[in-house]
């Protein structure tokens, strides 16, 4: 079977896909310099692990960690909203020296396939929905410190696809939409609400809970078990220059989001709208028409997998102080 290399394999998404990857008795090796990652994800697999301590920006250990390797599969990137604003410097660092040290490391060790993580931020403000692959990409306002993301991830599909036209046989790019799951980290949509709806006082239900902006804004969430899936599904069947949009296309609104939460914690709240931070996406719903080709199906409903996911956090609230 191919050894598979994982950057960034302690983060959430690469972490499962390690496992998956193990759990197949696929041969890995992962690259990650737990900045951000955490090695607890990948507790009672990590025999079976090759793991690389290191920064993808260092050339000579990604050109290391990528000796006898046949497949590198590039996660390794700096996400949650707050650091797009508040480390836009650190974000594009991460995402085009790894990109290029991840490309220099394959021609130079002889990988054969590349695949690129992406994500749906490459779109901004998606001007149709649901959204498909050949809709254009787009960075609306190079002064905005928030594209630093989304930039970033243009900029490594381009140089995916450029460089992969000659010397690899297989490079492709998949991009998945809002993907949520337990030790996902605090940074993103779900864990805020969770900690924040939690730590309302008792004393007064309906608690006011502000949020950013109408409250009208959607997303559509994937759990990490159908990301997974996809992922592999992608992997064993994917095309030469493919590029799939992994996700539900179970919108749902912020709003809405909120209330679930609280429901599942036993609260109720009142949503007091608040202002939307300068470039935010107001909708996000993907065309999954080309991973449901390969055979890609979402099985877990955000009615079936958000509850776990937020008594999660509930449980492990006191690591958001760390």
């Amino acid at each position: 079977m191919p050894k598979f290399l994982v950057t960034g394999g302690a983060g959430f998404v690469g972490a499962a896909v390690v496992r998956r990857l193990v759990e197949e008795g696929r041969e890995v090796r992962m690259l990650d310099n737990l900045s951000r990652g955490a090695s607890g994800r990948l507790k009672g697999i990590e025999r079976y692990i090759d793991f690389v301590q290191g920064d993808v920006r260092d050339r000579g250990t990604v050109l290391q960690a990528c000796v006898g390797v046949e497949c590198v599969l590039h996660l390794a990137y700096v996400n949650g909203t707050r650091f797009f604003y508040e480390q836009p410097e650190l974000v594009l660092d991460v995402a085009l020296r790894g990109m290029m040290n991840v490309i220099d490391g394959c021609r130079e060790q002889g990988v054969s396939d590349l695949v690129l993580m992406s994500s749906s931020e490459v779109y901004q403000t998606p001007p149709l929905l649901p959204t498909a692959e050949d809709v254009p990409l787009l960075v609306p306002d190079v002064l905005n410190p928030r594209y630093s993301y989304g930039g970033g991830k243009i900029a490594c599909e381009l140089m995916t696809i450029n460089y992969g036209r000659s010397g690899f046989r297989r490079v492709m790019i998949i991009r998945p939409h809002n993907v949520y799951g337990s030790d996902m980290g605090f940074e993103h949509v779900i864990p805020d609400l969770t900690i924040r709806i939690r730590n309302l006082p008792k004393s007064s239900d309906p608690a006011p809970l502000r949020i950013q902006g109408s409250g009208q804004e959607t997303r559509s969430f994937v759990h990490i078990t159908d990301l997974v899936d996809g992922f592999m599904i992608c992997l064993n069947k994917g095309k030469h220059f493919g590029i799939y949009h992994l996700g539900t296309q179970e919108e749902v609104a912020i709003s809405e989001l909120a209330q679930r939460i609280a429901q599942i914690l036993g609260r109720t709240v009142r949503i007091e709208p608040g202002d939307l931070m300068a470039g935010s996406t107001a909708r996000r719903c993907p065309d999954i028409g080309r991973a449901r080709e390969l055979g890609y199906e979402p099985r877990v409903s955000l009615a079936l997998g958000l509850p776990d996911v937020v008594r999660w956090y509930e449980e492990h609230a006191h690591m958001h102080s760390r």
